[in-house]
């Protein structure tokens, strides 16, 4: 599928995202989206086709640098903690700016009414288990790390943390007076991802 949308395309695309975190998949219509987009239905129907196909889009569209930043990443002349840590970082920054979308794709298309294999979430999934991997191989065989890691449960345990932070914001606001739009995302940013660097240190390092 093509990365290279035009502008009509991304402003379905950004309609549709708003629309499907406010009123979920199945509770919107290419009609909605068209109808918010203020673009003819026709045309919406042309580009995309299919509210799965449009959500495969938007997935693309929103996580299409990813790659390059993880094969960068995986580059650097850093400790493997240190990366992880910086992975960390990117993870928990992508997710918050992006929270709609994975909102969407982490509950409500794994509930067991949603059959749809969004192939393309597949893919990022994976390509991201793949480059944590290899950091946690590097870390293992410099002796850093444990080698009785459940990689697969590192990511649930980032975004486990992150989601429940925030589905949980108006709780987290008040016990930590957090009172604007700004404090809140600067917890995020310091605290929340200081918290999780540190869950997922306490996984990996090997006690000696």
């Amino acid at each position: 599928m093509t990365l290279d949308f035009n502008d009509k395309q991304i402003r379905i695309l950004q309609v549709a995202e708003k629309l499907f975190a406010e009123k979920g998949f199945d509770g919107t219509s290419i009609r909605n989206i068209s109808k918010e987009a203020k673009i003819n239905i026709a045309m919406v129907s042309y580009y995309f086709g299919s509210k799965e196909k449009m959500l495969e889009s938007l997935i693309i569209f929103r996580t299409s640098d990813l790659k390059m930043q993880l094969e960068n990443l995986l580059k650097e002349a850093l400790a493997p903690l240190e990366k992880i840590n910086k992975l960390i970082e990117l993870y928990v920054a992508r997710i918050n700016k992006n929270k709609g979308i994975y909102q969407i794709l982490h509950f409500e298309l794994s509930s067991k009414k949603r059959q749809t294999n969004i192939k393309s979430f597949t893919e990022v999934k994976k390509r991201n288990l793949e480059s944590l991997k290899q950091i946690i191989h590097e870390g293992q065989e410099n002796g850093d790390f444990a080698k009785d890691i459940n990689v697969l449960l590192i990511p649930p345990t980032i975004l486990g943390t992150f989601f429940h932070f925030q589905m949980n914001r108006p709780y987290y606001e008040e016990a930590l007076g957090l009172k604007t739009d700004e404090s809140f995302d600067s917890y995020v940013h310091n605290d929340l991802t200081k918290h999780i660097q540190k869950t997922i240190k306490a996984l990996l390092i090997y006690e000696k």
